[in-house]
């Protein structure tokens, strides 16, 4: 049975995972007849957003945490995430992919990647296995590669940093998938347009079944 690593950067849309995008991934993986294991960075979450509201509340939370809201639990530290026990790497959208897994969201064009996301990705692109992205998580991987094609969309911000870092962009509709098939990296819009949970789900299965099909 192939093996996904799920990486989650906390639980809510504006501070972290986007719940819908996280879960409908699982279900693709686990309705692709393969299995998962979500990890997430033990690391304090960039903010915390009242998602009734939309603004800022006085408090901490951890993104390791969050994450196992989603996971039912089961979420281990991205510390103890080893390339050779999986076949493919996906990550989930939501703002915690821009602010916990990077800091694109605050710093734009001097983005720096969370140092155990980047080995996870540097290892598992090194061994020849699929990495997949959606929403608004394309920018993680457009700031570690160059000269490979991204989506998130149509979004003019994320497109204009996307090519600075030396990528290109694709426009896409709901549940298209854009492939670099030498590099086995894939990319979905998913929230980034607006759209519906059913194009969410669509999107989801999609690029996991182009994942599936890369697999060695």
């Amino acid at each position: 049975m192939k093996i996904f690593a799920v990486i989650l950067s906390g639980c809510g849309v504006f501070d972290g995972a986007e719940i819908h995008e996280a879960v409908l991934t699982l279900l693709a993986i686990d309705k692709a007849g393969a299995a998962y294991q979500c990890f997430a960075p033990d690391v304090v979450q960039h903010h915390v957003v009242n998602h009734i509201t939309g603004k800022e509340m006085p408090e901490k939370r951890n993104v390791l945490t969050e994450s196992a809201r989603i996971a039912r639990g089961n979420c281990k530290p991205l510390s103890a995430f080893n390339a050779a026990d999986f076949d493919a790497l996906i990550f989930p959208g939501g703002f915690g992919a821009a602010k916990n897994l990077c800091d694109w969201a605050m710093r734009g064009d001097l983005c720096t990647v969370n140092p155990g996301v980047e080995s996870a990705i540097i290892s598992m692109s090194e061994a020849g296995k699929p990495i997949g992205a959606m929403c608004i998580a394309p920018v993680i991987l457009a700031s570690l590669f160059k000269g490979t094609t991204l989506t998130t969309g149509n979004d003019p911000a994320s497109k204009k940093f996307i090519e600075k870092m030396g990528n290109h962009y694709a426009v896409t509709a709901h549940g298209a998938v854009v492939a670099d098939r030498e590099r086995k990296l894939f990319t979905t819009p998913c929230y980034m347009l607006d759209a519906t949970i059913s194009q969410i789900a669509e999107g989801t299965e999609n690029i996991v079944r182009e994942m599936m099909a890369a697999m060695d």
